[in-house]
């Protein structure tokens, strides 16, 4: 059987917003996903990736939106190797001077230092207004993934 996590990280892959916010935050996740098996937050000192398991669907340029997936991972083993310290990327195909984190995933996707997250959350999305107030409650904007293991 498998599991479908909502998670959220920062926009920004380094940020890390004081323990209070990621409180507030995380108990707003568990108001809007009151259903969920599990809801929790994942701190750590390095920047991780955060898939979207079996939703993956590749990678395109952000100008171009050239298939750049093989481009990607080689690039993602590159940074992988030094903990993901740097994420600056030039596309092969338009030479966009870009990041990892930003170019565009078939199914959303992203790095972060934290991660807040519903699994089997039992909702069918949340709403911008959510999203929203969960940007507000952790003081920063957050990218939204739906991950499916």
């Amino acid at each position: 059987m498998s599991d479908t996590w909502l998670v959220f990280v920062p926009e920004d892959p380094r940020a890390l917003p004081a323990p209070d916010a990621i409180a507030r935050a995380l108990d707003l996740l568990k108001q809007l996903a009151p259903d969920a098996d599990e809801v929790a937050a994942t701190v750590t000192d390095d920047v991780r990736f955060h898939d979207c398991g079996e939703n993956w669907s590749g990678v395109t340029c952000p100008r171009c939106a050239a298939d750049i997936e093989d481009w990607w991972f080689e690039a993602m083993d590159a940074a992988f190797r030094s903990a993901f310290a740097d994420l600056r990327a030039t596309t092969p195909c338009c030479r966009l001077a870009t990041t990892l984190n930003d170019v565009t995933f078939g199914w959303p996707a992203g790095f972060g230092r934290v991660a807040l997250a519903a699994r089997n959350p039992g909702i069918f999305d949340t709403t911008p207004d959510q999203d929203a107030a969960l940007d507000a409650a952790a003081g920063l904007k957050l990218r939204k993934i739906w991950r499916r293991i």
